[in-house]
């Protein structure tokens, strides 16, 4: 039975979670098993349901009880739903609500890279991705773009970001991630090698003298490949492209000499993600 709760003091400390609590502080990395992420909107909230994601409570715009959110709601048992009215919750989360929804969750533990690349073709590989807006963008291109797994750097954004969840539209409770290792893990090496032992040749999207064109046909013909993205402004370190099997880059037109990396993966994902004809 759902369990409605009015806003009636904007202090409570059922609203910490989404009034005062930092991406940092709902990480918790001390205790990550305790950790949260924010779901934001009725289409992502039911992705992380189906899923298996635990809802914790839900932030709710008074018309949506009955509206868009009436499915999620009956999905969530009897959490807390918190509701008021919309400029009642702007204030309280300082921002503006998508569809008018959000829903505190259990972190779900991170998995094995071994599991996670298990029966994949294709993955791909984010080095010191830090944008959260950038990696939701390049987790929404995997999944729609024939990736079979994201593996991320331990300097890379969390897909759990709130922002993150929004831009990718949910994806990223739909394709298999993790981070390659804690933040102590040294890339490119082991990084690589690890990626090798598992079969995976490495493509490095980046512009030296050495790139081969995306559709150089010897890159279709490769049977299981981990495409690795760098970070937005310097691209890929020297190391990690010194140790990839090809360097790969985008035929660009007009003297332009790069693309933003969210937009360079949707390329990289539709040329190489696909199955030889």
């Amino acid at each position: 039975m759902s369990n409605i709760i009015e806003i009636t003091d904007l202090a409570s400390p059922g609203l910490d979670v989404y009034a005062r609590m930092t991406e940092n502080q709902l990480l918790n990395r001390h205790e990550p098993e305790k950790g949260l992420f924010i779901a934001e909107s009725p289409k992502v909230i039911a992705r992380a349901l189906d899923a298996g994601c635990v809802p914790v409570s839900m932030l709710l715009e008074r018309k949506h009880i009955e509206g868009e959110a009436r499915d999620i709601i009956a999905r969530c048992g009897s959490i807390p739903i918190y509701t008021a009215e919309y400029d009642v919750l702007r204030h309280l989360t300082g921002f503006p609500m998508t569809r008018g929804a959000l829903c505190a969750m259990g972190r779900p533990p991170l998995r094995r890279v071994e599991e996670v690349c298990e029966n994949a073709r294709r993955v791909a590989v984010l080095e010191n991705v830090v944008n959260p807006t950038n990696v939701g963008a390049i987790f929404r291109s995997a999944a729609a773009l024939h990736m079979d797994a994201v593996l991320l750097t331990p300097a890379c954004s969390n897909p759990l970001y709130r922002r993150a969840i929004r831009v990718s539209m949910g994806t990223v409770f739909q394709i298999p991630w993790t981070f390659l290792g804690q933040e102590d893990f040294q890339w490119p090496d082991p990084g690589i090698r690890l990626l090798k032992d598992m079969g995976f040749q490495t493509a490095a999207m980046a512009l030296t003298d050495a790139s081969v064109p995306i559709h150089d046909p010897r890159l279709a013909e490769i049977e299981k490949l981990a495409i690795v993205l760098g970070t937005e402004g310097d691209g890929l370190a020297p190391e990690t492209i010194a140790d990839c099997d090809y360097t790969v880059r985008i035929p660009m037109s007009h003297s332009v000499d790069s693309l933003n990396v969210a937009a360079a993966s949707a390329v990289a994902f539709w040329q190489l993600g696909r199955r030889p004809d």
